[in-house]
């Protein structure tokens, strides 16, 4: 299985700007350097990391729906549509801790756990009971019940940088790409490490498509998109640009890579 480029979709007046979120329907204003983005049962949260808030959308009209307080420069962010539950992983800066942060949508209603270093990216399990956030240094996944945050686990990881992050359901396998230049795959139940594979660079946005079973790396320099079958450790590169850095899958076969230098989205396919 490869990737090839279908199409570009060329996002206006994008020429000379930072984006690297977003495939193009309309131009929405108001989202001070918006950093994490997940859309799920027509909702859409981002978080902001310039006003230290996130942004509730709705997915069909687009209209904002409420903005919420977080903490100090939020950046990954998931959700639990069953319970209207937004995850916020916040950085802090020189005078706020690093928080993770649930917000119930509906009450309003939040908690907070302060966090050992700086977080990147997080997903759930299918039944919306556990987050797994990946922290940067000491590399490892925190784990933690919802919503209340507590029953709270650390599971190091072997090499540096824990970075982007997805789950298997099925199989209960999460993956995580590592600044060290590693992809490493645990026990989602009980966080043994299975297996590592290496990259080609520094990682960023990590995919597992659930249909082809391919883990899906975007690297920012050289700028590529590395692809690896776990159950057979093959790889595959696929040169995006440099700076190329955000990805979203859309099952079963698409994946979007966000280019600058493209002034858009390539639209890739997975083919045999």
């Amino acid at each position: 299985m490869h990737l090839k480029t279908t199409r570009i979709i060329e996002i206006p007046d994008s020429t000379g700007s930072s984006f690297d979120h977003g495939c193009h329907i309309a131009t929405l204003k108001g989202f001070p350097h918006a950093a994490g983005v997940v859309a799920d049962a027509g909702h859409v949260l981002v978080t902001n990391r310039g006003s230290a808030s996130l942004a509730w959308l709705d997915a069909d009209t687009l209209a904002t729906r409420r903005v919420f307080d977080t903490g100090a420069r939020p950046n990954g962010v998931a959700f639990v549509a069953a319970t209207n539950l937004a995850i916020v992983a916040c950085i802090g800066d020189e005078t706020h801790r690093a928080e993770l942060q649930t917000i119930d949508l509906r009450s309003g209603q939040r908690r907070a756990i302060g966090l050992a270093g700086r977080p990147r990216w997080c997903v759930t399990d299918s039944a919306g009971e556990r987050v797994f956030l990946a922290i940067r240094a000491p590399s490892m996944v925190l784990v933690a019940r919802l919503p209340a945050l507590d029953a709270v686990h650390h599971w190091p990881l072997p090499v540096t940088g824990a970075h982007g992050i997805d789950i298997d359901h099925a199989t209960r396998r999460l993956y995580v790409a590592c600044d060290e230049g590693a992809l490493v795959k645990m026990d989602a139940e009980h966080g043994r490490v299975l297996s590592q594979w290496p990259l080609a660079g520094l990682p960023d946005a990590t995919f597992f498509n659930p249909t082809s079973g391919l883990v899906h790396v975007a690297i920012e320099e050289p700028g590529l998109v590395q692809s690896i079958d776990p159950r057979t450790g093959f790889t595959a590169r696929f040169a995006t640009a440099s700076g190329a850095k955000t990805t979203a899958l859309v099952s079963p076969d698409h994946l979007y890579v966000f280019s600058a230098s493209h002034t858009g989205a390539l639209d890739l396919l997975e083919v045999p």
